[in-house]
């Protein structure tokens, strides 16, 4: 039997902890007729738990290496659907069915997790939740509150997007090889209405990135040349503030009042 060397270029962790395994499909919650898609299933714990619940389940793995033994650990679980393909430049439009929205899960290699989900929140109506297994750290600043020091680009971003719930940590212990860092679950719904409405979500999105790309300067020098100063003052927002203490309201109100 060959056994498969994690490969480092894939940032491939793989989850082998069954009691973690267990609670991740416990908070997944999955029905049978759900449209589950599976990001980088690597050897398959989750898949080999998801697919007998579900009877369907499509996966995109970018390591065609791993294709050939996932089949063979998912045979007469299922119908399994492998994509060998890059999720980063995967169209999940083309997953989409008539009534069934999206449901995507994933332990996400390190490296790609942020970039990933950009590229989701680009399909949002098409998806119903997401479920992913990240960098504690990077769950921290999906779901960190302005004044804070994980409060950045990524929280502002995703929380006008979804509703954020980090749920459980997961230790080192839990994988083969055992990363550095500590792992969580973060659950990521997409608002069907999002609470605020940027009226041109492209300005919303690169004033959020400007303000943060210089998040130690204030308002007034990290917005320059993109709003005005007499709109953070028409809004009563101090340009002498810095980008981390306005909140995700805060923002959308300015790129809603600034010329496009």
């Amino acid at each position: 039997m060959n056994i498969h060397i994690p490969r480092k270029r894939f940032g491939q962790n793989f989850l082998v902890d069954p009691n973690i395994i267990r609670q991740i499909i416990q908070a997944i919650d999955p029905k049978p007729d759900d449209a589950i898609v599976e990001i980088g299933p690597g050897l398959g714990a989750l898949t080999q738990v998801l697919l007998p619940m579900t009877k369907h389940l499509t996966v995109i793995e970018l390591d065609r290496d791993l294709i050939s033994p996932l089949r063979m650990a998912c045979v007469d679980l299922g119908e399994l659907i492998i994509h060998q393909a890059d999720a980063l430049k995967f169209d999940f439009s083309t997953l989409e069915t008539s009534n069934k929205k999206l449901r995507i899960v994933g332990n996400l290699p390190y490296n790609i997790s942020t970039a990933l989900i950009f590229h989701l929140l680009t399909f949002q109506s098409l998806i119903k939740d997401m479920h992913f297994m990240l960098q504690q750290e990077v769950v921290e600043r999906l779901a960190a509150a302005p004044g804070s020091k994980a409060y950045g680009r990524l929280s502002v971003m995703v929380q006008y997007h979804c509703q954020v719930e980090p749920l459980f940590q997961v230790p080192p212990t839990a994988f083969r090889p055992a990363p550095k860092v500590y792992s969580a679950i973060v659950r990521l719904t997409p608002y069907e209405t999002p609470p605020y409405h940027a009226e041109n979500p492209e300005l919303f999105a690169k004033i959020v990135n400007q303000a943060f790309q210089q998040r130690r300067k204030t308002l007034r020098n990290c917005l320059k040349g993109i709003v005005p100063i007499k709109c953070l003052e028409d809004l009563g927002i101090d340009p002498q503030l810095r980008p981390e203490q306005l909140s995700l309201k805060n923002y959308v109100e300015i790129s809603n009042l600034t010329p496009n």
